[in-house]
């Protein structure tokens, strides 16, 4: 990890490119690394493709490839170099010695973003706490005063431990503490969920691809006032506010860190309290930038990361995928989209058991540059949210005002009569949970 001012730096970044991987992905998985670069806040020089045959255990390239750009990085005066991929600890210290710059693979570039953007006492623990698993993978003898020994008093004492074993017991006790206050944190979250889930609000998560425009439909849809901005992981740390219901009713949506593609094992480990959130939520929205090329093998990796997490329709949880940025389409792709987005509605809403769970998923085409698909988003999240609900009639007589003001506060009214003796005959929506509620104070009302 570098602590010098990043405005400073000029970077060269480079991504290496195996037989497998085709040209054009190639050139936008380069562009995505040049923005992450830019998120960093460095100035990046030149990027470039490297064509990878076989990977040098030592020196991750070959001979040929390291010398040319070594008159690179001298010719531009390149002091920071991005290698849009995984290095070794061996690796890394070979290159940076050979091209006597500073050199960091993908790992490295996302957890220095993750450390600028971190913004609550949270986050940056969970960021740090990567950064120290990180860093302890990366403690090789590159320096010789790791090899110097710290000697005991007396001939009993032995030759002491070496500076490199005093360096990782201290990071190992660093890591050790910072998983203590993690848990600690994540126990107040859990706390924090279970409270909410005895509240009657169900709960919307806001998930997808990083740059994929989930804060900015977060403040469209909410008073959020989160930070939105056209760049990679704009946004680390978890915020909740009221999502108004077209009926009235409110829900809560949670907007969480954007995933990413090659997405640091070392991140989804520490960032497991806040990823929990998306376990406990009541409905996902996957955002998508339907104008990108790679939309489909971004989808992939959102779903890889639930996944792993132990979420997503995978587990049996309800998803609606948000098809942004359509104001980037042209009319015949964005009428396309709308003609698709509506089949998938359709099929959802027939409420099958499909072999394949991406076909029963609703889908929304909407631009939140233009302001235009957000009602009708807005009315397709209360319709998944309570298409599991349980429709019950009750008769409520004139002392029964405890159980009708209930039933309006926690459900939604579909009909109501009321007879000339008094008694009012309510049609109400609930949710399965409010039913047994409402079973266990008042199911003499019951029809």
């Amino acid at each position: 990890m570098f602590e010098t001012n990043t405005q400073a730096l000029n970077a060269l970044v480079i991504h290496p490119r195996n037989a497998f991987q085709s040209v054009v992905e190639a050139e936008y998985t380069l562009e995505e690394a040049v923005n992450l670069a830019y998120a960093l806040d460095v100035r990046v020089c030149d990027s470039q493709i490297a064509p990878l045959r076989d990977v040098n255990a030592a020196n991750y390239f070959g001979k040929g490839k390291i010398e040319d750009i070594k008159s690179q990085v001298n010719a531009l005066d390149v002091t920071l170099i991005i290698i849009n991929g995984a290095l070794s600890p061996i690796q890394q210290r070979n290159l940076e010695r050979q091209w006597k710059a500073k050199v960091i693979d993908r790992t490295g570039l996302i957890l220095e973003i993750f450390a600028l953007r971190a913004a609550t006492k949270e986050g940056r623990l969970q960021v740090e706490l990567a950064r120290q698993e990180y860093e302890r993978s990366r403690l090789v003898r590159t320096w010789t005063h790791l090899e110097r020994q710290k000697g005991g008093q007396g001939f009993l004492a032995g030759p002491g431990e070496t500076q490199i074993e005093s360096d990782r017991r201290m990071l190992a006790d660093k890591v050790g503490k910072l998983k203590r206050d993690l848990e600690h944190v994540r126990r107040t979250r859990g706390l924090q969920r279970e409270k909410r889930r005895r509240a009657p609000e169900r709960i919307v998560a806001l998930i997808g691809y990083t740059n994929a425009g989930k804060s900015t439909l977060f403040n469209i849809l909410t008073t959020g006032g989160v930070f939105a901005k056209d760049m990679l992981f704009a946004t680390l740390d978890t915020t909740h506010r009221i999502l108004e219901l077209p009926s009235g009713k409110p829900a809560v949506l949670s907007d969480t860190v954007g995933f990413i593609s090659d997405l640091p094992t070392d991140l989804i480990t520490a960032f497991r309290a806040t990823l929990e959130e998306v376990k406990e939520a009541d409905l996902l929205l996957h955002v998508r930038d339907i104008a990108d090329e790679l939309t489909e093998t971004r989808k992939d990796d959102v779903l890889k990361v639930l996944d792993a997490i132990g979420a997503g329709p995978a587990h049996g949880q309800a998803i609606v995928e948000v098809w942004n940025k359509s104001d980037l389409l042209s009319e015949d792709a964005l009428l396309q989209m709308h003609e698709r987005a509506l089949a998938m509605r359709e099929l959802a809403s027939l409420d099958i058991k499909a072999t394949d769970k991406d076909s029963a998923q609703a889908a929304f085409v909407i631009s939140c540059h233009a302001g235009t698909g957000i009602e009708l988003l807005r009315e397709g999240i209360e319709v998944v949210l309570t298409q599991d609900d349980d429709v019950i009639r009750i008769n409520t007589g004139p002392k029964d005002y405890a159980a009708r003001a209930w039933v309006f506060q926690n459900g939604t009214v579909i009909k109501e009569d009321t007879k000339r003796s008094g008694v009012s005959e309510i049609t109400v929506r609930l949710s399965q949970a409010d039913v047994g509620k409402f079973r266990a104070r008042y199911s003499k009302l019951i029809v």
